[in-house]
């Protein structure tokens, strides 16, 4: 295992501090499915990668912040690509539009999955290493766990949910041994109540599942966002720290 606290640190009081002055070190992808124009992101590690991270946008669509993350990732020795489910140029700001494009993905769940395997996919013919983790923040969170359940890409060895969403969609079941799979979780996070958690480890419970879940005291919804009111570094770095933890085991 390798040790995380002083690089955790450092990346992090970084990335907080100086969210205004960041520079990609990555490189801005368009590519296309099914005709769609889509524009992803990807950093690749320096020297051999350990494997690749797939990291899926919260409800704005890609922004810095999965730029950042990623960076991050990269830094540690993983190769990230920052996944684009919206379309190239579909960056909503308003609330109701941010609301229209996570429920355009929410009620067809088909297309959700194949956009996501559909960004792993260009991140490993940009070659990107091939053994993978999906992990995504708020929707991506959600996203990330939909992917779980459906285990329909290849070589992908776990999955991490930031203050995503939790619930098992109607009609949807969690697979005998699914996981490995890591859920980050604000004690006082209003949009996604306790009864969600109790209820979904009820269910890994009873699949089977290799799974985690950390709740953090006083930590509210987005609490991972840089330079949000949100913000939590003290759940930040604990979130971050299991997340590498993952990847360590998983990779």
């Amino acid at each position: 295992m390798r040790t995380l606290a002083l690089p955790l640190t450092v990346a992090l009081a970084l990335a907080a501090g100086g969210a205004h002055a960041f520079t990609p070190a990555g490189t801005d992808l368009v590519y296309e499915v099914e005709g769609e124009a889509f524009e992803g992101y990807l950093v690749t590690a320096e020297g051999e990668a350990r494997g690749t991270v797939l990291i899926i946008h919260d409800w704005d669509g890609l922004d810095d912040y999965e730029r950042q993350r990623a960076d991050m990732l990269a830094a540690q020795g993983y190769d990230a690509f920052a996944v684009d489910l919206y379309g190239q140029g579909n960056r909503p700001q308003e609330i109701e539009k941010k609301r229209t494009e996570t429920a355009r993905l929410y009620e067809d769940r088909e297309r959700m999955r194949a956009l996501t395997l559909a960004g792993l996919a260009e991140a490993r013919a940009q070659g990107a290493a091939e053994p993978s983790v999906i992990m995504g923040y708020c929707f991506g969170g959600a996203v990330a766990l939909e992917m779980a359940r459906f285990g329909e890409a290849e070589n992908v060895h776990g999955f991490a949910s930031f203050h995503g969403g939790l619930a098992t969609p109607e009609g949807q079941s969690w697979p005998q041994g699914a996981g490995p799979i890591l859920i980050a979780h604000g004690g006082a996070d209003s949009a996604i109540p306790m009864s969600e958690v109790a209820t979904l480890a009820e269910e890994l419970e009873a699949a089977e599942a290799t799974y985690e879940i950390q709740v953090y005291s006083g930590a509210p919804h987005a609490f991972t966002v840089f330079g949000s009111d949100a913000y939590r570094a003290h759940a930040d770095a604990r979130a971050w720290s299991a997340f590498l933890i993952l990847l360590d085991e998983a990779l």
